[in-house]
């Protein structure tokens, strides 16, 4: 018996359209990094990008539980002394980029290595409920029936 290993000729990838509205912000990044990876297809190979490109809308409506709204931190540092910067979840879902909290969720997800640095380049988040990308039919991926702790009222 010999241990299957895909080439690139045997990578099949499809186009996924989620609706984060009301959806918890961590569950959504666990399937949508379980879906940039591949591991949901039987054909995974781990040094493969075999996942599918993942199409996030409403990604300013995405829900937190406790109190993560307001009281989670992200840190950045602008490369200066004493350079760091912090802003709260509430703080970034409310300005102008919405949808970088979803994308540190999706990145932070992924192994920190190149080949999730490539598989990052097939996620697109949009904060509203348009999208470009309706030239592919992306198929619509239901994560509020998946379980019901994946929503948030």
């Amino acid at each position: 018996m010999k241990t299957f290993t895909a080439t690139p000729a045997d990578i099949d990838k499809k186009w996924v359209l989620i609706d984060a509205e009301g959806v918890v912000l961590g569950r959504l990044a666990s399937i949508v990094a379980m879906r940039l990876r591949g591991k949901h297809k039987p054909s995974f190979t781990p040094h493969m990008d075999m996942g599918d490109n993942v199409i996030v809308i409403n990604a300013d409506k995405v829900q937190m539980t406790g109190n993560k709204r307001a009281d989670k931190v992200y840190y950045r540092h602008t490369g200066y002394p004493g350079g760091i910067k912090s802003q709260t979840a509430a703080q970034i879902l409310e300005g102008a980029h919405p949808e970088r909290v979803v994308e540190k969720a999706v990145q932070r997800m992924l192994p920190g290595n190149r080949l999730s640095r490539q598989v990052m380049t097939n996620l697109r988040v949009y904060a509203g409920a348009e999208h470009p990308h309706e030239a592919q039919q992306p198929e619509v991926l239901d994560v509020k029936s998946m379980n019901k702790k994946n929503t948030r009222s």
